[in-house]
């Protein structure tokens, strides 16, 4: 089982929930989010002003799927989400151990 978490841009949700439905994504988790990353050319000196640090809004978005389906997730992630401009966000793949549903106490792939 794994975890993918993807970090886009805001305007970016309708065209990848559009991915996501075409490869029968049935749940998600979406937070907003504010973080940074590596925008400036760090080949440039430093100036005082550089260490000043604006954060960017972003969406969090958490899928747990099955480990055959987890290529077919990210590529929809990535196409959704791709503008080809910096800042377009990453995506991440971890394993989890066991998930259990609440409600039907079913475990492992069943509970998601």
């Amino acid at each position: 089982m794994k975890r993918v978490e993807a970090y886009i841009q805001p305007f970016m949700l309708t065209r990848v929930l559009h991915e996501l439905r075409e490869v029968h994504v049935h749940g998600l988790t979406v937070s907003e989010v504010r973080g940074f990353g590596r925008e400036k050319d760090e080949s440039y000196p430093h100036h005082a002003s550089d260490y000043a640090v604006d954060f960017t809004p972003k969406l969090k978005l958490e899928i747990l799927c099955r480990d055959g389906d987890v290529d077919v997730l990210v590529e929809a992630l990535v196409s959704g989400a791709h503008t080809g401009r910096r800042g377009d966000g990453k995506v991440f793949v971890t394993d989890v151990a066991n998930a259990v549903s609440i409600r039907s106490r079913q475990s492992g792939d069943e509970a998601i």
